[in-house]
C-alpha cells in the first residue's frame, strides 16, 4: 500500500506549519504498509521545549483550520516529544535530543519517504 492523496495533502499543510515555526529536519515516512491505522508519519525537530510546543501548536491549528480533527495529542505539556494524531497523518515533534535518542527514522527505515515542498529560506548573508 501507499499513502493516500488525502494523507499527502495533510502532510503538506503540516510540513508548512512546522516550517513556519522553525521546525528542523522534517522527514515524512509512508507507514501505510506496516500500520493499517495511519498512512504517514511526519517527524520534525525543535531546538528547545518552547519551540517544540510552538511547532506542534501551529501544526494542530493549521490542520484544524483545514477541517481536520485532532484525534489524539500526547506530550504537549513536557515539550520533549509531542505526538499529534490526525488519522491519516501522525506528526511527531521532537526536542533535538529526544529525536536522536528514540531514532524513529532508524526504527522505520524500511518505509519509503514521502516528498513534500517547503519554501526556500533566505540565507543569512
Amino acid at each position: 500500500m501507499t499513502a493516500t492523496h488525502h494523507a499527502r495533502e495533510l502532510l503538506q499543510i503540516a510540513a508548512l506549519a512546522a516550517d513556519a515555526k522553525g521546525g528542523e529536519d522534517p522527514v515524512a515516512l509512508d507507514v501505510s504498509g506496516p500500520l493499517p491505522l495511519t498512512d504517514i508519519f511526519l517527524l520534525v525537530s525543535g531546538r528547545n521545549e518552547r519551540n517544540v510546543q510552538s511547532i506542534a501548536g501551529e501544526v494542530e491549528e493549521k490542520l484544524n483550520e483545514a477541517g481536520v480533527k485532532t484525534l489524539r495529542r500526547e506530550g504537549k505539556h513536557e515539550g520533549r516529544w509531542i505526538l499529534l494524531d490526525f488519522g491519516d497523518l501522525v506528526v511527531h515533534v521532537f526536542h533535538q535530543e529526544d529525536r536522536l535518542y528514540y531514532s524513529l527514522e532508524r526504527l522505520w527505515k524500511d518505509c519509503p519517504t514521502v516528498p513534500f515542498e517547503l519554501p526556500e529560506h533566505a540565507s543569512g548573508v
